[in-house]
């Protein structure tokens, strides 16, 4: 059977049979929540009402226009169910304690405190991505998933993407591409914020306080929310957070790599300088493992190389080379320029009608992300390790922070995640843990 149309089915990443799911919660279906309704919030709540029979107990967001176009999706997806309750605040979504599941899609500058929280309250996790925006976060998240026992899959679906699975079954796992010693991974999409807008009074419908939680307070600017936010550095890791984790992530998974030896790199604002944006428009970062360079490069500006991966990674190894993206893998031999294999996106559109009306929806994603949720599904209901389980998540985030970091301070990093320094560099080893507006508090700290 073809690898694509077999993971489509549901045979490899399915939860099981769903009676057992069932079971383990009393022959009910799960109680879920969601903490984040923006963009991507609703598009993978819509994701996991295709694949499993949920019950949506709890919508929160901090802007409460957000929550009832939410509320109003899953009142049309899921008719005659019970309306969700709806809370600005997480903390008192969780409360109740009445959650099996919690899906997390805040900003990013959010994500270790809500991640924490919800396993603390007796729920499984999944997370998006970047888990954190400092190293210390993430290795909180961490260790209480450990401690906890819960089942976290991070929002790193590039090893669920049918196509991808297919490209490293069909080249990498078979050998096709040799020794492989190098990987370069990018993005040359136009995404960072432009403009300069005055700062303004924030919507009605938005509690920006609460929004902005633990980061640094800053005037509100329209830029920022909806969706500028990744633009500025109080809220995330640039576009190496957002972008960089995705690839880098997926190599580590293709080619089995656990913690970079080395880490640098370099970059700054170089083109766009009139913009409000503080993130950099132009980044490369160098990842050493042994005997293997992975190279990120970036830049909002110019044209890229190949116009038909403007965000992807190609491997290289000394019998060929892989391209891939999140619309199709070519693999070609060493000495020609027709690729021997690909593979392309898989579209399930008559299976899943509403993906071809639904606002904003990444179609060409759609089949990774269910069988990502899927996945997770799976391990929940064994109480096994996904895909991209907390421990892989906090890896590449931590990967992509401290590329970021050796930035800032001018030099190669040397993390030690053991010791949980910087090697040989105090000023480094500070940069880990980001200090929070109060009242809140870090859970990185003692």
């Amino acid at each position: 059977m073809d690898r694509r149309i077999f993971l489509a089915s549901g045979a490899l990443a399915s939860w099981g049979a769903r009676s057992g799911f069932g079971n383990e919660m009393g022959g009910k279906p799960p109680r879920v929540g969601l903490i984040g309704c923006g963009w991507y919030g609703k598009s993978d709540l819509m994701r996991l009402i295709q694949v499993a029979p949920v019950n949506i107990v709890g919508l929160c967001d901090a802007d409460t226009r957000m929550m009832d176009e939410a509320a109003e999706w899953v009142g049309q997806r899921q008719p005659g169910s019970k309306k969700p309750r709806l809370e600005k605040d997480y903390r008192k979504l969780l409360a109740e304690k009445d959650l099996d599941l919690v899906i997390v899609e805040t900003p990013d500058h959010w994500h270790a405190l809500q991640g924490i929280a919800a396993m603390e309250a007796g729920a499984d996790v999944y997370l998006q991505k970047p888990i954190s925006v400092d190293v210390s976060e993430g290795k909180a998240l961490l260790e209480t998933a450990c401690r906890l026992k819960r089942v976290v899959q991070v929002g790193t679906q590039r090893r669920s993407t049918p196509h991808l699975v297919e490209a490293m079954e069909k080249v990498v796992k078979t050998g096709l591409l040799g020794k492989i010693s190098q990987v370069e991974i990018y993005c040359y999409y136009h995404m960072r914020a432009r403009g300069n807008p005055a700062d303004s009074v924030p919507p009605a419908t938005l509690d920006y306080d609460l929004w902005t939680g633990p980061a640094p307070m800053r005037p509100f600017n329209s830029m920022v929310h909806p969706r500028g936010w990744r633009s500025f550095w109080e809220y995330g890791n640039g576009i190496l957070g957002d972008m960089c984790i995705h690839m880098l992530d997926m190599v580590r998974w293709m080619l089995d790599l656990g913690w970079p030896n080395r880490i640098s790199s370099t970059g700054g604002i170089w083109m766009d300088k009139a913009s409000k944006a503080t993130i950099p428009d132009t980044q490369t970062a160098m990842f050493e493992f042994d005997g293997l360079s992975v190279t990120w490069n970036h830049r909002t500006w110019g044209d890229a190389p190949d116009p038909e991966y403007l965000w992807g990674a190609t491997i290289y190894g000394d019998k060929g080379h892989l391209k891939l993206s999140v619309n199709k893998y070519e693999f070609f031999p060493s000495g020609s320029r027709q690729a021997k294999l690909s593979g392309k996106a898989l579209m399930e559109e008559e299976k899943y009608p509403e993906d071809k009306t639904e606002k904003d929806l990444e179609r060409n994603v759609a089949s990774a992300v269910r069988a990502h949720l899927r996945d997770w599904l799976q391990a929940v209901a064994t109480r096994g390790k996904p895909v991209a389980d907390i421990e892989q998540g906090h890896i590449s985030t931590a990967a992509c922070v401290l590329a970021n970091r050796a930035m800032q301070v001018g030099r190669t990093l040397r993390y030690d995640p053991l010791k949980h320094a910087v090697l040989g560099d105090p000023e480094a080893t500070a940069l880990l843990t980001r200090e929070y507006r109060g009242p809140w508090k870090h859970p990185g700290k003692a």
